[in-house]
């Protein structure tokens, strides 16, 4: 469903992505792996359409999307999650979700039933500001976001970043849950290797803006691929 082909993005002289090649399928959770300052988050926004690319193509449902507008990608139903969540602190949690109606034809603009049996937290908070949630519960308040907007394609960006572990364990719940629909890719940028060790169907570990090791779920078993993050 989503193809990233040798990939290219720079910051003015500085090249963040180097010929970076990656996949996320219908049913599957591709994660992204690596230290900080690798290019993992440069490889999400290009995706998302929040920085140009300079090379390489990103291919979505059969189609190059390298020049669309990020909310052109939105309406096809790419759904981004970035580091830091990036909610509306002044909005209610009501408000917040109702943002992701943006690219939603005006039949489609309620919020699923999912997004509170997955997160139901959110249920009871909804006329809360968003500034008033802890960590945790923003970071479901984004996911939830991203999920009202019905994604084909879910791109999140270290989920569990600064989250209390009892959250972490929901957050990973709802991913395995998504996948276990079979109709939504998902792409997950991560560094708490056990997280994407329990999620991961296939993976690729960055260093330098490039991809250095790729493979499915048995070879994050080993302690080759920890041992690159580590060193």
């Amino acid at each position: 469903m989503l193809s990233v082909e040798n990939l290219s993005l720079h910051y003015g002289a500085a090249q963040a992505l180097k010929g970076v090649s990656v996949a996320a399928a219908p049913g599957e959770v591709t994660c992204v792996l690596g230290r900080n300052g690798v290019g993992k988050t440069s490889l999400l926004r290009a995706i998302a359409g929040h920085r140009p690319i300079s090379g390489g193509r990103i291919v979505f449902d059969g189609q190059d999307i390298g020049t669309l507008k990020p909310f052109e990608r939105a309406r096809r139903g790419i759904a981004y999650v970035p580091q830091g969540r990036e909610i509306f602190p002044l909005l209610t949690v009501r408000e917040n979700l109702e943002t992701g109606f943006a690219p939603l034809a005006r039949s489609e603009r309620f919020v699923p039933p999912e997004v509170f049996e997955l997160f139901p937290v959110l249920k009871s908070m909804l006329g809360r500001r968003g500034g008033d949630l802890s960590g945790g519960q923003q970071q479901q308040l984004a996911i939830g976001r991203a999920l009202v907007m019905r994604p084909k394609v879910l791109v999140l960006d270290e989920p569990t970043e600064g989250i209390q572990p009892s959250i972490i364990k929901d957050i990973g719940r709802a991913i395995g849950y998504l996948r276990s629909r079979g109709d939504m890719a998902i792409l997950l940028v991560e560094q708490y290797f056990d997280f994407a060790r329990e999620l991961a169907d296939r993976f690729v570990v960055m260093e330098r803006g490039e991809i250095i090791h790729a493979g499915d779920r048995a070879a994050l078993e080993g302690d080759d691929v920890r041992q690159r993050l580590a060193i």
